[in-house]
């Protein structure tokens, strides 16, 4: 039995409770202010779109929004959190249930969600600055988290894995949380505990810290359920506690027993009024949803009549999804479309290492591409390989500039194709009687001949229909 909890960090321009900057990266304790360092006397101030972005998740995921919501304080010792404890929601978590679907090899899922709510997140501790001294950066300290527990509903770490992976494309897509696991604006901690099969109640759980990739939630979960296996199998008891994960050799360690809820002594933080979240406001966000991946897939697969695994290409990420929508106002070609951006786009965004939002043509030119291929004007081995690389190199031309430059133009005049035809076929007088003989297969061979004999520009459907004709 697996839970998740995820922390996903908000991309507010300042903190939860005060004007500090939340970007990332800066030298250490440079984005902090009397309130950040919990100075006597300093009042925090609630961030409104942190709100804003917790009700956008909230209604992607289908939860209910709780709309009278206050602040807690949550006592618990943080070396590196100086007020001594976390502003969070704990009676009342800003969305609750609602789910999030997943879909591994052929079978979907609907993974229920228990809540999501609003805290601030702790500074950090860094032990290998100094060789005697623990080095604390406050920079962190009161960013704006989202924590999103889902129930102890998934089985196996193929479906935590992809639970994972959907949550960060949720929040990339609505643009709340950069899902960068590395740099920790999104980290993952497992509750896991195993039964009997046929068992109706939990075992005894152990979680699993700070996991900061996908691969090592998965990874973490095999370990530790091999663990726990290992423990009931031997007639030991199993310990609930905090462990953490290390990535270099796979195991896991003991930090500390699990507190319980009480051991936290959570009461409503005097500093902060509770706030309402109108139906105003919450229409106002609902309107500003974009159109979901589930939503998309389903519009691409139907309407569109693309394969369900172009539809999930192209629904990976939000910035592929714009591009191709802004492809598409230009030509109708769907499927060429999706080909450009799953073959040479893609192979030029990876050889390059950048996304599409650094991709230097625009959609207007690979409709334009599409079209020229489609209008038979160059073939797609032509477009992908020749025209597609000169464009890169001048983005300000035109596809059928290029191919007029470059004298890429196919040969659409049936009197000069059907000379090259008469040429290749009067080339293999032997080949010619084993095709009457029944090696249809050979007709590759003579279209092959009259690709060369044309260098490349011969309109291969005409070649194939006139070669059809003659050999028969």
């Amino acid at each position: 039995m697996i839970g998740l909890e995820v922390h996903a960090q908000l991309l507010t321009k300042s903190k939860l409770f005060c004007g500090d900057s939340a970007a990332f990266g800066a030298a250490p304790n440079t984005h902090i202010s009397p309130i950040t360092l919990a100075h006597p006397g300093t009042l925090p101030k609630m961030n409104k779109e942190a709100i804003e972005f917790a009700v956008k998740l909230g209604l992607a995921l289908h939860c209910d929004i709780e709309q009278q919501n206050y602040f807690a304080r949550k006592n618990y010792f943080y070396p590196d959190l100086p007020k001594g404890y976390q502003v969070s929601q704990h009676t009342t978590p800003i969305c609750k249930n609602g789910l999030v679907r997943i879909v591994v090899g052929d079978t979907e899922r609907h993974i229920k969600l228990n809540r999501i709510h609003m805290e601030e997140d702790a500074g950090k501790s860094l032990h290998d600055v100094d060789e005697l001294n623990t080095a604390i950066d406050l920079n962190r300290a009161g960013v704006p988290l989202l924590e999103i527990v889902s129930e102890p509903d998934m089985h196996s770490s193929e479906e935590a894995f992809a639970y994972v992976t959907e949550l960060r494309r949720l929040v990339r897509w609505l643009n709340i949380c950069d899902g960068n696991m590395e740099e920790g604006s999104m980290r993952c901690d497992a509750n896991i505990s195993i039964r009997l099969k046929g068992e109706t109640t939990l075992g005894t759980r152990v979680e699993v810290k700070n996991l900061n990739s996908i691969r090592n939630v998965k990874r973490a979960i095999d370990h530790e359920v091999e663990r726990l296996i290992e423990i009931v199998e031997k007639g030991e008891k199993v310990l609930q506690q905090t462990r953490s994960y290390d990535a270099d050799n796979n195991t896991t360690f003991s930090l500390r027993s699990k507190e319980e809820a009480d051991d936290y002594r959570y009461f409503a933080d005097p500093d902060l009024t509770p706030f309402n979240i109108t139906d105003e406001f919450l229409q106002r966000v609902k309107t500003a949803l974009p159109a979901l991946p589930e939503e998309l897939e389903k519009k691409y697969t139907t309407t569109f009549n693309l394969p369900v695994y172009d539809a999930q290409v192209i629904c990976s990420d939000k910035d592929t999804v714009d591009f191709f929508e802004a492809t598409i106002k230009h030509t109708s070609h769907y499927k060429a479309v999706s080909n450009w951006l799953m073959g040479p786009i893609k192979s030029h965004l990876n050889e390059k290492g950048i996304d599409i939002a650094s991709f230097p043509l625009s959609p207007k030119k690979i409709s334009a591409l599409v079209q020229l291929v489609d209008d038979g004007k160059v073939n797609f081995s032509i477009a992908s390989s020749k025209i597609f690389t000169a464009l890169l190199a001048s983005p300000d031309k035109e596809p059928l500039q290029v191919a007029t430059e470059l004298n890429l133009l196919q040969e659409s005049d049936s009197g000069s194709i059907e000379a090259w035809v008469d040429e290749a076929i009067a080339a293999m007088p032997a080949k010619v009687k084993e095709y009457k003989s029944g090696k249809k297969g050979l007709i590759g061979m003579f279209a092959g001949e009259v690709k060369k004999l044309s260098k490349g520009k011969a309109d291969m459907g005409l070649v194939n229909k006139l070669l059809t004709e003659k050999l028969n």
